[in-house]
């Protein structure tokens, strides 16, 4: 019936555990729910071993690190059911019909995506940018979900079929951080695959600093970059691509870049702020973008 895949880095997984498996068991379901600490040697995996008394619930440690991607990959390969769903290690569950509400979609097809969703309130100043950006930019309304279906697909709250997971996976192949779920989420548009969004949202827990996240951010375009150069995603899938590329076509990426590069103690300055500005995070976005595309330009092709 149900394989619930649960990557772990560092975090107490243990009450988002203990909840999903109540409800499981409410549901009177067939279920295991795997758990894979990517060798982070936390002192928190003594909570985490706890996951081992709960009933079809396992928690592994690794020894060597494989990142975020491969982690959900093996986890998936560990898997015995025909559905896998996949939720993070730092995901809260805020509603008590959550594992009900996917079951009754799962007949019918092939991808489902809940939502998600960040805390009202956020937890300190040091946390605002990625709080901000992903209450008033990710947490989309259902309707508008699917509108766009799979580029509004996220892979922490989504059950798929595992025989449909198995025909794509996440790419193992890149090393950084960043769009992994932009990769797996165009090739499986490629298949035809039946995809429904529904409001059956988790709460994001552990919220990265200011500093982290633009860490993460300036990873994640340069991962873009490579998907889109390597044919893992097309012009239409990623706005910023589409915007790139027109700015190529204008000659205008070498001008953005260097008007970036003048800038760019000023973005940041604000962004691990107390009060980070969305408007310029965008700014930031594309001034980096450009700034990698132009220093690149030799061994890219932007049409």
């Amino acid at each position: 019936m149900l394989s619930i895949l649960i990557p772990i880095y560092n975090y107490n997984a243990f009450p988002l555990v203990t909840e999903l498996n109540k409800q499981c068991l409410e549901c009177d379901i067939d279920f295991e729910i795997l758990c894979q600490d990517d060798a982070s040697n936390s002192v928190l995996n003594i909570e985490n071993e706890k996951i081992n008394s709960l009933s079809n619930c396992n928690f592994t440690e690794l020894k060597a690190n494989i990142a975020h991607r491969q982690n959900r990959n093996t986890l998936a390969n560990k898997a015995h059911y025909e559905n896998l769903l996949f939720i993070d290690g730092d995901s809260i569950i805020i509603r008590s019909n959550y594992i009900s509400s996917y079951i009754s979609w799962l007949t019918n097809f092939d991808i489902v995506y809940g939502g998600r969703l960040h805390p009202e309130f956020c937890p300190s100043n040091n946390q605002k940018l990625r709080w901000k950006y992903g209450r008033y930019i990710e947490d989309k309304k259902v309707d508008f979900r699917n509108s766009a279906p799979f580029q509004s697909l996220l892979f922490n709250n989504t059950v798929i079929k595992k025989a449909c997971f198995d025909k794509v996976k996440f790419d193992s192949q890149l090393t950084k951080y960043g769009h992994d779920d932009t990769q797996l989420s165009y090739q499986l548009s490629l298949l035809n695959l039946r995809l429904k969004h529904i409001d059956n949202p988790i709460e994001h827990g552990d919220i990265d600093s200011n500093k982290i996240y633009i860490t993460k951010s300036k990873s994640s375009l340069e991962n873009l970059i490579v998907l889109f150069e390597e044919g893992k995603i097309n012009k239409s899938f990623s706005k910023l691509i589409s915007l790139l590329i027109l700015l190529n076509k204008l000659k205008l990426t070498y001008l953005v870049s260097k008007f970036y590069s003048i800038i760019e103690k000023l973005l940041i300055e604000n962004l691990v702020g107390q009060n980070p500005n969305l408007f310029l995070y965008n700014i930031f976005r594309i001034g980096y973008l450009c700034k990698i595309s132009h220093e690149n330009s030799k061994n890219l092709i932007l049409h």
